[in-house]
């Protein structure tokens, strides 16, 4: 893997715990962590061993671990911004985002502290969320003058509704984890000791099930998503054809019928 300024990655029994660190920014995306971003992730989906990748924050200057996940894009870069510069980064951080929502890797952002602008943007481009209680998440764009750039407008009203998003962007205030859990942003809510293990079981469980026929039902749900019902069912069909002529499955349904645990391996 490459060596990068802005990020820590740690793999292990098909898990990459991958942190976004820029201490002195609270974790801010810039262009160059956008960047790196990108590349990071595109060496992750290719590795056959890293099965699932979770996202969070690095600690910040004093070493809290548990101040920020994203605090937002980086306003020092953005104060200056054209049109086509502030279109430019949009579509840069674009990229990475379809990353985390597209990969064939199962994608878990386990969110401790500020999830703000760029950073609930982020965590809403992951398969799941799990937040730590101290968690805080908005869309403060329109109080800065501007829009949410990284997909919020989008990503946030199919998570939790279109009045509720609405609402959140419009008035800029900013939610805690319970309430994120409540309308359905987060799939859960732990203490933030435990937010990375609890994570980690996550990801374990989730690997455990065979990695090829989760991926495929990923490719399905996202694929899906925007299709009308008759066609999106016709696409799941032919996705449950490919699946069916896997080792997996022979030896998911015959461990199944013999009464035993199924070692599963295809990805």
């Amino acid at each position: 893997m490459s060596d990068f300024k802005n990020l820590t990655l740690d793999a292990a029994d098909g898990i990459a715990v991958l942190a976004i660190s820029r201490p002195a920014a609270l974790n801010a995306l810039n262009s160059e962590t956008l960047d790196e971003l990108n590349v990071c992730l595109g060496e992750i989906e290719k590795n056959d061993d890293i099965k699932a990748v979770i996202l969070t924050g690095g600690a910040d200057k004093k070493g809290n671990e548990f101040k920020s996940f994203v605090a937002g894009a980086d306003i020092a870069e953005m104060v200056n911004f054209t049109a086509p510069e502030a279109r430019a980064f949009g579509i840069r951080a674009s990229e990475p985002f379809f990353k985390l929502q597209n990969m064939r890797q199962v994608t878990i952002a386990a969110i401790n502290g500020f999830a703000l602008g760029g950073g609930c943007e982020i965590a809403m481009s992951c398969d799941i969320r799990i937040a730590s209680d101290n968690a805080v998440f908005g869309q403060p764009e329109c109080g800065l003058g501007i829009i949410p750039g990284f997909g919020g407008t989008q990503r946030l009203a199919r998570l939790v509704g279109m009045g509720r998003a609405k609402e959140i962007i419009f008035t800029c205030d900013n939610i805690d984890a319970n309430e994120a859990y409540r309308i359905g942003l987060v799939n859960k809510v732990v203490a933030k000791e435990e937010l990375i293990d609890t994570a980690k079981k996550m990801a374990a469980k989730i690997i455990s099930k065979g990695s090829y026929a989760v991926s495929v039902a990923k490719a399905a749900i996202n694929n899906g998503y925007d299709m009308d019902i008759k066609n999106a069912v016709e696409m799941e069909a032919n996705l449950f054809g490919v699946v069916n002529d896997t080792h997996d499955k022979k030896e998911g349904m015959g461990a199944f019928l013999e009464k035993r645990a199924a070692e599963l391996t295809d990805f």
